[in-house]
């Protein structure tokens, strides 16, 4: 994850410590160095295949080749990323580890033969991690050399028939399109982190602009009405105290009224409202990339129902951004009614807590729930408080 944007949490604080510990620790060499154990397959093909000084050399070209890959994260990382999670390094710097990779793959070949095309699976990683989708041609050269080099070389024929040197031909695009959905699912989820983090962040300083709003439109009137009462019960104290006491009275139920109105505006801090879902909410698709159709207003909503069709919008759009994989979302409303529509794909899967709990909210108010995939592709999640109640 990107380690510039601050934590919105102390669970969230810890939550990145952790990463970071991962990311420059021992566990992250070790994985980045567990590959490097199919290399066996050309140590034993230089074994077989080459003898005396070009077995030594077979052995030299392999070692250079892996001690280059090792270093790859501490060469090709800029600052606080990792070489095959972070941001990429300088670009010259790359390509000249990439070409250092590249020729020692050549200079293997002649000692290891066709299993020696184990090399590119690793050149394979490197390609897409830095030209994700771009790297199809290059893939594509791979595998061809992998499949016809062998064959076109009447000596190595015999090396053929190994194990690897049958797969590797294979193997190549198969790793490039693990590496690449690998990689995608990775940027995604620290996308999404960064989106909560910054949403976190931004609704705290909005909620906290509100309670200062409130707090003066609540205590300006209210401090000064009291100020105001108590200065005049003052001056009527020595001649009417009668009317002084009845301002004192008038005083202290002021006190106690604005004293309810703080404890309310500070529980509202908590509340769930439909305007304030689908302003979060709009934020949330935005920073998803998923276009977002939602009304600007909720006067059509019955306010007795505002609350409950937040925690809809909530749960709603809160599982489309995590597992629809959708392009478009919108949310209509009506008088007793709200319905989420997605395009994304609409598997059906058994429910999990959230909406589980939404259905036992709209179920203590009369309602109904109606959640389902959609035709040809999408998913509707309908909270209706009236049978006939219609979008």
């Amino acid at each position: 994850m990107d380690t510039d944007i601050a934590p919105a949490s102390p669970a969230e604080a810890e939550w990145v410590a952790a990463q970071r510990r991962w990311a420059h620790g021992w566990r992250m060499r070790v994985l980045h160095a567990i590959p490097l154990a199919y290399l066996l397959y050309v140590v034993g093909a230089v074994h077989t295949y080459s003898r005396g000084a070009a077995a030594i050399a077979g052995y030299a070209i392999l070692a250079a080749f892996a001690a280059c890959w090792l270093l790859a994260p501490l060469l090709l990382s800029t600052p606080g990323a990792q070489f095959t999670l972070g941001r990429p390094a300088p670009s010259w710097r790359f390509w000249i580890f990439y070409a250092i990779l590249v020729a020692l793959f050549v200079a293997e070949l002649p000692f290891g033969r066709a299993p020696a095309f184990v090399m590119a699976v690793f050149i394979t990683v490197a390609t897409v991690v830095r030209l994700r989708s771009r790297a199809t041609p290059v893939v594509a050269v791979l595998a061809l050399a992998a499949l016809l080099v062998p064959v076109a070389i009447p000596s190595w024929h015999e090396s053929i028939g190994s194990s690897f040197g049958t797969v590797t031909p294979v193997a190549i695009p198969i790793v490039a399109l693990v590496t690449f959905f690998f990689l995608q699912v990775v940027e995604g989820n620290r996308a999404l982190t960064e989106a909560r983090a910054e949403l976190a962040r931004l609704a705290a300083e909005n909620e906290r602009i509100r309670i200062a709003r409130d707090l003066h439109d609540l205590l300006g009137h209210s401090l000064t009405s009291i100020t105001v009462k108590a200065g005049l019960a003052g001056r009527l104290g020595p001649a009417d105290h009668e009317r002084a006491f009845q301002e004192i009275a008038e005083v202290e139920a002021l006190a106690r009224r604005s004293l309810a109105d703080v404890r309310a505006a500070v529980t509202n801090y908590r509340d769930v409202t439909l305007a304030g879902e689908l302003a979060t909410g709009r934020e949330l698709l935005r920073a998803a990339g998923i276009a977002a159709d939602l009304p600007r207003a909720v006067d059509v909503v019955d306010p007795a129902h505002q609350e409950l069709f937040g925690w809809a919008v909530r749960e709603g759009l809160t599982n489309i951004v995590r597992h629809a994989h959708a392009s478009s979302c919108t949310v209509r409303l009506s008088p007793s009614c709200v319905e989420i529509v997605d395009d994304g794909e609409g598997l059906a899967a058994p429910p999990g807590n959230g909406l589980s709990g939404l259905r036992e909210r709209v179920a203590a108010a009369g309602g109904v729930v109606d959640a389902g995939p959609l035709e040809p592709r999408g998913w509707r999640l309908r909270v209706s408080l009236s049978p006939t109640g219609s979008v």
